[in-house]
This record gives C-alpha cells, structure tokens and sequence, in this order.
C-alpha cells in the first residue's frame, strides 16, 4: 500500500497534510514542512492528526493535537498539546501528518486538485494511453507525477507545459512530454537531450521545467 493515501473506509481517506521537521526553542515548539495549500483550514488549534511515525518511536499509534501555529520569518511553527519541551519535541523530528478526509470534498479553483482525485488516472499521449498515475511527490521546486509504464516508473513534472490538461471527470491526464522522458532517445540524440531527460530518470529539478508555473494540488 502506498505510503501517502491511506484508505479508512468508503467515502474516507487520510490525506497527508504537512511532516515535523525538527524542534524549534526549547518550550516543545516544531518546525513543519506543509503539504497543504490551505493551512488556515488544516492546521487551526484542536486540529487532530494521525502520526506515521516507526513503530519504534514512543508515538507510534498515537495522535498529535495542535495546540498553535505560529510563523517565524516565513517558516511555521506547531505548538501541540502534550508536547512540552525541546526533548519531547525532538522524540516528534520526522513525523508525517495526516487529517482524516472527505472523499467527497472537492474543490472550486481553477486548475487545483485533491491528490487521490489524480491517482488511478490514465496518462495520455497523441490521444494514446501510455501509463497511469500513482503517486505525487510535492517538492520545492515543484511537485512529479509518478507514472507507471510497461517499461517502468517514470517522473513527471507537473507543469503546464508537460501536463496541459488534468480531466478527473474523464479519467484522463494529457501529457506532452519532452522528448526521452517516457523513452530511451537514439545515442545521437541522447547527446543533445537535457539532463535528467533520459528513460524514466527523476527529471532535472534545476533545468527548465521547474521555472514554469505548476498547476496547484491540494494535498492535502
């Protein structure tokens, strides 16, 4: 089972929303890494998350209530409930997240989707099916579709000029890929390619994919 949609029950699923990074003062405040494009929704005091945590970890089948959510030069800052010291803190460092979710829920904004919304669609090429989304990574630079192929996985930037088009109500994610992203290139072409371009390689974060505007997802 996938790491980051965990199913519950029919019309209910946890959606990962944000991971503890590392503590912050000494009075058991946490830095966090969101996932989330709308924080103000999520993470409001009495907000209760689910921890995935190592089954070694002191935490582990236990959950996590937001006390406060402050911002530090731009950077949040959870307060929780039972936490109330650096080392308690600390024993959180890595802790990933997660809110129970409405399936059902779904979103106005233009070009913004729920991540279960997208997996299990259809990826398409010149209007023939090439492989089917499983997995979105959000990264700083930007967020990568996880492909699966009959040649194996393969990552793809989700930018506009790669993914024009996301139809949910269709099953379908329209890709125009560069080429030797979905295949090998020729060794005279491979030459000439951008880096990270070639078979199913993680695509060049730095290169200039990741200068285009990315459609947004709510992941959570």
């Amino acid at each position: 089972m996938s790491t980051w949609l965990i199913p519950i029950s029919k019309n209910e699923t946890q959606l990962r929303v944000g991971r503890l990074t590392k503590a912050h003062g000494l009075k058991g405040a946490i830095k966090l890494e969101l996932f989330t494009d709308d924080p103000e929704r999520r993470f409001v005091p009495g907000a209760v998350f689910t921890l995935q945590v190592p089954t070694t970890s002191p935490w582990h089948g236990k959950t996590l209530e937001l006390a406060e959510l402050r911002w530090y030069n731009g950077h949040p800052v959870g307060f929780f409930v039972g936490v109330p010291d650096r080392t308690a803190a600390e024993s959180l460092a890595k802790a990933i997240l997660w809110i129970d979710h409405d399936l059902s829920e779904t979103t106005d904004e233009e070009d913004a989707w729920f991540d279960h919304q997208l997996v299990g669609l259809a990826v398409i090429r010149d209007g023939v099916r090439i492989g089917t989304m499983t997995q979105i990574d959000h990264l700083p630079a930007q967020d990568l579709l996880h492909v699966a192929t009959v040649s194996g996985e393969v990552l793809v930037p989700f930018v506009k000029a790669i993914v024009p088009a996301v139809d949910v109500a269709g099953g379908t994610i329209t890709v125009t890929p560069p080429p030797g992203l979905f295949e090998e290139l020729p060794a005279a072409d491979a030459a000439d390619a951008p880096a990270g371009s070639a078979g199913s390689a993680a695509p060049d974060a730095a290169g200039s994919a990741a200068d285009l505007p990315a459609p947004e997802t709510l992941a959570e």
